[in-house]
């Protein structure tokens, strides 16, 4: 303990040696000092090794700071200033100046009390046999036995924990074969693998699968932490798809993760959920809008030529305003004449380009 600022520092191996009580008796009491309010935390104690790199092991100390419980203060009439582990005695209350000039008054006069006692002992005759002291005053009570074993730990409080007596049931003894043979539990029930379509998944394509993803998790790191076995269950939207291994481990790697999850078989069927939710959702969308994507991706010119006749248009009246707004600024005309005049003779003719 540290007197001065009031800290100490919590060795319970040290306490232990130097008392010779056991370690749950000095827990057990310092647990009782925090609870009374004498002692406060002031840094929690970590197993977490504090030394520098090829010294040896340093973990960081409990410390605790020695208080004054509130009640102690109120009782004694003491007044602080400051609160909690900074709080200090700055005067005292007037029921505390009461409490002080009582004890200093109980204190003078058993001071006094004793002097007088000292002169009436130095008048007693010398040669006063020590057996008539004895019976006058003094009383020579026997030894108290304290032998007893600190390094044990006191006995609980209240009744002991008595088991119920073993109760027997009458009947036969031995248990007949056919009974031991009839199985009373329900046979357990193996969970059936089934393909999108309902239908059930065999042996073959479950190995298939297996044998793809064998390749797929030395190609991500973040999946090696994972057995072959769940993360070919996890895989199978994309392994039934007939995507091999290099387009499984290229969509895996395009989620770009910079942590690695505690469970990626479970990571990868929720994030394959969705986006099976989101692309659902944009083909409702999609369907709503009456958007065709058959039709759109079509060439330009091969069903609806007139398509083409509108973009010429457009560009054509973009580069007249084009040349006009450089013509108004002052500034030379950059636009290709020629391709003006082939645009403006097709859109009137119909001459190819």
């Amino acid at each position: 303990m540290d007197y001065r600022r009031g800290i100490a520092l919590y060795d319970r191996n040290g306490i232990v040696r130097r008392t010779g009580l056991s370690r749950a008796t000095v827990t057990r009491h310092v647990r009782v000092l925090r609870e009374l309010g004498a002692l406060v935390w002031l840094v929690h104690g970590s197993r977490r090794n504090l030394a520098a790199p090829g010294e040896g092991y340093t973990a960081t100390a409990t410390i605790y700071g020695a208080v004054i419980p509130p009640a102690y203060d109120d009782a004694m009439g003491h007044r602080l200033t400051g609160t909690g582990y900074e709080g200090r005695v700055c005067g005292v209350t007037p029921a505390g100046q009461e409490l002080a000039v009582a004890a200093a008054t109980a204190q003078s006069d058993a001071r006094r009390q004793g002097d007088r006692t000292g002169r009436s002992r130095k008048t007693v005759r010398y040669g006063v046999p020590a057996q008539r002291e004895r019976e006058t005053g003094l009383v020579d009570n026997p030894a108290v036995d304290k032998s007893c074993s600190g390094g044990r730990e006191p006995h609980s409080l209240g009744n002991y924990h008595r088991s119920p007596a073993v109760q027997v049931e009458s009947g036969c003894k031995d248990t007949s074969r056919e009974r031991a043979s009839c199985r009373k539990a329900p046979r357990p029930s193996f969970k059936i693998s089934r393909n999108a379509d309902g239908t059930r998944r065999t042996a073959g394509q479950t190995k298939r699968g297996v044998g793809i993803i064998q390749q797929v998790r030395p190609r991500v790191p973040w999946t090696q932490g994972e057995s072959l076995r769940a993360l070919e269950v996890s895989l199978r939207p994309l392994t039934d798809a007939g995507l091999d291994a290099h387009m499984i481990a290229a969509e895996l790697h395009s989620w770009m993760l910079t942590w690695r999850p505690a469970r990626p078989a479970a990571y990868i069927r929720a994030r394959l959920a969705q986006q099976s939710t989101a692309e659902h959702a944009a083909a409702e969308l999609d369907v709503a809008e009456g958007w065709d994507e058959q039709q759109a991706s079509q060439a330009l010119g091969a069903s609806r030529p007139e398509l083409v006749l509108d973009v010429l248009e457009g560009l054509a009246a973009g580069m007249a305003a084009h040349s006009a707004r450089q013509a108004e600024l002052g500034l030379d005309d950059l636009t290709d004449a020629n391709a003006a005049a082939d645009m403006a003779a097709f859109l009137a003719g119909g001459v190819p380009l």
